[in-house]
């Protein structure tokens, strides 16, 4: 359910009283015009640097997406898409454990967090001498300069 407080505290007090509820704040994720241009531009880099998109894609996430720390008693770690070994410590209590940095994938950030993940590959592509302007820019580029 997605509502304002209002609207929740209403369901909420309608259910049963044994059931237990998450609450968190609704954060929009990234929408379809973002990915589109995303994936477009990362093919024009892919092809201009001969890398693969997986890959780019990958160091687009380490360089511009949301990342965290996870500490795990095991070297390797299931169910997660996007993430590197970096290294492994001792803590107090004498167990070794691997510390990862985990990746969050693009199609679960928000849009404030894809903004940036999105400004970092247009960086990346001017970089390397490629058009990354939007169809709205080269619209209004056009208008103004009469191209």
């Amino acid at each position: 359910m997605i509502g304002n407080a209002f609207k929740i505290i209403q369901y909420l007090y309608n259910q049963s009283k044994d059931k237990l509820f998450v609450i968190k704040e609704y954060k929009k994720k990234r929408n379809n015009k973002q990915n589109s241009r995303y994936w477009k531009l990362l093919s024009e880099l892919s092809l201009k640097t001969k890398i693969g998109i997986e890959e780019l894609h990958f160091d687009m996430l380490k360089n511009y997406s949301q990342r965290y720390e996870l500490l795990s008693p095991v070297p390797d770690i299931r169910g997660i898409e996007y993430y590197e070994k970096k290294s492994k410590i001792r803590r107090d209590d004498g167990k070794e454990y691997y510390v990862f940095h985990v990746y969050t994938p693009s199609h679960e950030l928000r849009t404030d967090e894809f903004a940036v993940l999105l400004n970092g590959l247009i960086h990346e592509c001017e970089q390397q001498g490629i058009d990354a302007r939007s169809p709205e820019e080269i619209e209004r580029d056009r208008k103004l300069y009469g191209i």
